[in-house]
């Protein structure tokens, strides 16, 4: 007879369900399965995580299940039908939408004691009082046999100049900025732990980026030379997947188009696509720090990747 949840009714049913503990010792655990109409109270329930629950070869927990997150779990599907996609959160707020994706939301994955064989983190600092912390509660969470990966930025690059840079380049110091400080500082654990980071340049896509603010303001108060570069939020999911299953230790890969372009360049773009409904007016500054010219050549002959979107011009002809 299944036991049913406290309070729940037909809600939970806890299953006895077997499972292989490293290949030798079989545990009865007692897992939950939910009905469909759990969808609807997925925000208003928040579900303890249990040590029971069972951890197959290639599941993969998600700190930070944003956009990005959410294409890496639907790509990580695509590898790999039927595991279990776990997405830590730092609110329940979309806990509704990560149900109905088919990721296991929770606050609380990284305490449970859980060891996952596959971890990203791609959560934002801004979200989190204690950034470096959180992730060093996620990389404990590895347990050394998948992936642990950590999406950082290409911001530490030391180039401000519109100069060349790729995966070799050095870092700013320690000291130089908050930010800069902040990312290698959890590069650093994340490398201690054995795992991999993949610094990323400029996300975006339709709606979300760079050029969409930009166009918002329609007069930005920044110079127009300044190079940037980019990579879709698909092609990142896809780099993201494709280092994970290749299991790298304690590597630095670099995620970007190898198409940089200036500020001005990219809202020229914009303007003569057709495909928005807003004019961009112009930029105004003068005085502000130039960018960098990101080149990717290494991290896609070692990953054995290529983006679907070569470049910003090549997206806006597929919108």
């Amino acid at each position: 007879m299944p036991l049913m949840g406290v309070g729940l009714g037909s809600l939970v049913h806890y299953i006895p369900f077997p499972i292989c503990m490293h290949q030798t010792q079989t545990q009865t655990l007692i897992f939950p399965t939910f009905s469909s109409s759990f969808n609807f109270m997925a925000t208003h329930l928040q579900f303890a995580p249990t040590q029971q629950l069972p951890i197959r070869e290639h599941d993969l927990l998600i700190v930070g299940p944003g956009v990005l997150g959410r294409l890496v779990a639907h790509n990580w599907r695509q590898e790999y039908p039927g595991c279990q996609v776990f997405g830590q959160t730092a609110t329940t707020n979309h806990h509704q939408e990560l149900t109905k994706l088919a990721i296991n939301p929770s606050l609380e994955w990284t305490k449970a004691s859980l060891k996952f064989p596959y971890v990203i983190f791609c959560a934002p600092p801004y979200q989190s009082s204690d950034y470096l912390g959180d992730l060093r509660l996620a990389a404990s969470c590895w347990n050394g046999e998948g992936s642990l990966l950590f999406t950082s930025s290409s911001a530490p690059y030391d180039c401000n100049d519109n100069g060349l840079c790729d995966e070799d380049n050095p870092v700013v110091p320690i000291g130089r900025s908050p930010r800069t400080d902040v990312l290698l500082e959890a590069e650093k654990i994340v490398l201690e732990y054995g795992g991999s980071v993949l610094r990323l340049s400029g996300l975006y896509k339709a709606d979300k980026g760079a050029h969409v603010y930009w166009l918002e303001k329609g007069i930005v108060e920044s110079r127009p030379d300044h190079i940037l570069n980019l990579i879709h939020y698909e092609d990142a999911a896809s780099l993201s997947v494709a280092i994970l299953k290749k299991q790298f230790r304690g590597r630095i890969f670099l995620g970007c188009d190898n198409h940089p372009l200036s500020r001005q360049e990219i809202m020229d773009l914009v303007n003569k696509s057709g495909k928005f409904s807003k004019k961009f007016e112009k930029f105004t500054g003068r005085d502000d720090p130039l960018g960098k010219r990101l080149n990717n050549s290494r991290t896609r002959q070692e990953v054995g990747w290529e983006p679907k979107y070569s470049s910003f011009a090549h997206f806006l002809e597929t919108i």
